[in-house]
């Protein structure tokens, strides 16, 4: 048949093209992943994307159209419905699951260009029109001559969709388009491949990103298919791994649902895939046009439907920009069932029982269970970077110890020397020079004692457990007065970082640092007294550790207790009062309030600290506890 016999009519009233194709999709993404979803239902074992000066063409091997079987004229068949059951399900090659089902999905090239060449051959028969917004001849669209139809890279068969001055253009690196579109479109292998060319540059897509998985810190998989991900997930804490990274069946639960002719049955919902939570996110995003790396996609056949459903699971908290996930649910694309799928491809109806159903799990169950992962892992670094900087701070106050030795040696053997040059009965005067000049000329460089020093900490909160509202007080009073927490040592601390590294004695860290230490950076301690503090042993052996050393302290105190000798109970201590069962709230009179306020800014003073005012420090301790 020559090209002047062949029509080409839509079977639908052209205005639509007009209404729908420009704003069927809102991404160029989007737009690509829906006409590679075309070439993968055409059976295509390659799919090139070239982006040309004036067009981006996806071209694929597939099939191709025939106008004589009517393969073109089903392709014009705008929103008929391409499967209904089962047995309509698969391509021609019955080795895949049809992804499109709608029949609109052909109109998404003209969300990018106001007119669209549509090229196709197979077993050497050429077909071509233009596929345009506003087609000229009503419903008859116009025929591109078979001499003029050519294709870039498939010569038997396939397709080609040329849209030609494009409204969006693809990224200026093809690096960033191959990210974006894997994120979108994650189903690719060595039997299906996407090609992305710019003139001699080349991307080939033929594998998972499997880097992806190297930049996680925590890892759920759902099903046998995605449980070797786990094995690429860095072992930054071998022995919590299990904790952190795990393997899990399949997620299935039983919906009643009805099927396309209004009848209920039983049908099992299966999730797999998988969920992460990244290491960090620096640098992730590299371009404003970049989808962003923090998602949860679903997908049903493989292909994606709702790119991002964590602005719906989550509860907008920080930690969520760590989580990406892919997560498939193949009953949201079951033939027989009806189709819940947006005309966008980009969501699904939010009422349906198979959409409420892999919400709440993710919502209630998988989201939770990662981010709390994620938190453990956060964990397990703070507690390691915290051993680490200890071990250094060890390894600094060693040296400062054989520093001071090595001085105290060569200062001793000098001045012995000196004196014996002046024989006996010399004057004192003369000993005293001939010391000092030893001290003077061994005297060893001791900037060591300077990062010895401020590598401690400076504050600590000596308390017992039952104690722990007031002494939440202070520390709270401490940071708002700008007293880094990093600086305080407070065992019972909600704050990680004001804690001693998990599984180091607090006894061995003080006697190691500030009793045994040559540094004279001593540790100011503030002292929560009670009747509970008698009982316990451990602070019974920081008052004693106080008095010993001559340490700075200041004293809060719970009445009906009252501090004891060796604590200086002759100076004025602060006193809290605290009510009685079932609340037992703390509470303060006013020249309470001022006193507690008076010994923080004096310890800030001592210290160094930029402490706040006063009428600062009563409020916002006002908003601590009771002031009556």
């Amino acid at each position: 048949m020559s090209t002047n016999d062949k029509e080409y009519e839509i079977n639908v009233d052209p205005r639509i093209l007009e209404l729908l194709g420009p704003n069927l999709y809102t991404n160029i993404y989007y737009v690509l992943a829906e006409l590679v979803a075309n070439a993968y239902d055409a059976d295509a074992k390659n799919v090139y994307i070239i982006s040309e000066k004036d067009s981006i063409i996806v071209e694929d091997d597939g099939h191709g159209m025939s106008y004589e079987n009517g393969d073109i004229k089903k392709f014009l068949n705008v929103a008929g419905v391409s499967r209904t059951n089962e047995n309509d399900s698969s391509t021609r090659s019955g080795s895949r699951m049809k992804m499109g089902r709608k029949g609109v999905g052909k109109l998404a090239a003209l969300s990018v260009s106001e007119s669209v060449d549509i090229l196709t051959i197979t077993n050497g028969e050429k077909s071509g029109f233009v596929l345009a917004r506003r087609p000229a001849n009503g419903n008859k669209l116009q025929p591109i001559n078979d001499d003029d139809i050519s294709f870039k890279h498939i010569k038997e068969h396939g397709t080609s969709i040329v849209m030609k001055f494009p409204q969006y253009r693809l990224h200026k690196t093809l690096s960033a388009v191959k990210r974006n579109l894997l994120k979108i479109f994650p189903l690719v292998s060595k039997d299906f491949v996407i090609h992305i060319v710019r003139g001699t540059e080349e991307e080939i897509i033929d594998s998972f990103d499997d880097k992806i998985m190297g930049e996680l810190c925590a890892l759920i998989t759902l099903g046998d298919h995605y449980s070797a991900l786990a094995d690429l997930v860095p072992h930054t804490f071998p022995t919590r791994r299990d904790d952190l990274v795990e393997k899990r069946p399949s997620y299935t639960t039983s919906l009643t649902l009805k099927d396309n002719e209004g009848k209920d049955y039983e049908y099992n919902l299966e999730i797999v895939g998988w969920i992460g939570a990244y290491l960090t996110t620096r640098g992730r995003k590299a371009e404003v046009t970049d989808f962003p790396d923090n998602f949860i996609s679903l997908y049903a056949n493989k292909k994606m439907g709702e790119f991002n459903i964590l602005p719906i699971v989550g509860q907008n908290k920080l930690i969520e920009v760590f989580v990406i996930g892919q997560l498939h649910v193949d009953l949201f694309e079951l033939s027989e069932l009806p189709d819940m799928a947006l005309s966008n491809r980009q969501g699904y109806k939010s009422d349906d029982k198979r959409y409420e159903a892999v919400i709440s799990y993710v919502r209630d169950k998988l989201l939770p269970e990662i981010i709390g992962k994620r938190e453990l892992w956060v964990d397990l670094k703070k507690a390691k970077e915290k051993t680490e900087s200890l071990n250094a701070q060890k390894e600094k106050e060693d040296e400062l110890k054989k520093e001071i030795e090595k001085f105290k040696d060569k200062a001793s053997k000098s001045a012995a020397e000196n004196i014996m040059k002046f024989g006996t009965n010399v004057p004192k005067e003369i000993i005293e020079k001939a010391i000092s000049d030893s001290i003077n000329e061994n005297t060893p460089d001791l900037g060591i004692k300077t990062v010895v020093d401020s590598n401690k900490k400076k504050v600590l909160i000596s308390q017992t457990k039952p104690d722990k509202p007031l002494s939440d007080v202070v520390y709270s009073m401490l940071i708002f007065n700008n007293v880094p927490a990093d600086d305080i040592l407070y065992t019972n601390c909600d704050e990680e970082v004001s804690r001693i590294p998990d599984g180091y004695p607090v006894y061995k860290y003080l006697r190691e640092f500030f009793v045994e230490s040559y540094s004279t950076q001593k540790i100011y301690v503030l002292f929560v007294t009670s009747d509970n503090f008698k009982k316990s042993w451990g602070a019974i052996t920081e008052v004693g550790a106080a008095w010993i050393t001559q340490i700075d302290n200041k004293v809060f105190n719970i009445i009906p207790g009252r501090p004891e000798h060796p604590l200086d109970d002759e100076v004025e201590w602060h006193n809290t009062s605290r009510d009685g069962a079932p609340n037992f709230e703390l509470w303060m009179t006013k020249l309470d309030a001022d006193i507690f306020c008076v010994k923080i800014e004096h310890m800030c003073d001592k210290l160094g600290y930029t402490k706040k005012t006063r009428d600062e420090n009563k409020n916002y301790l006002g908003t601590l506890v009771q002031i009556r």
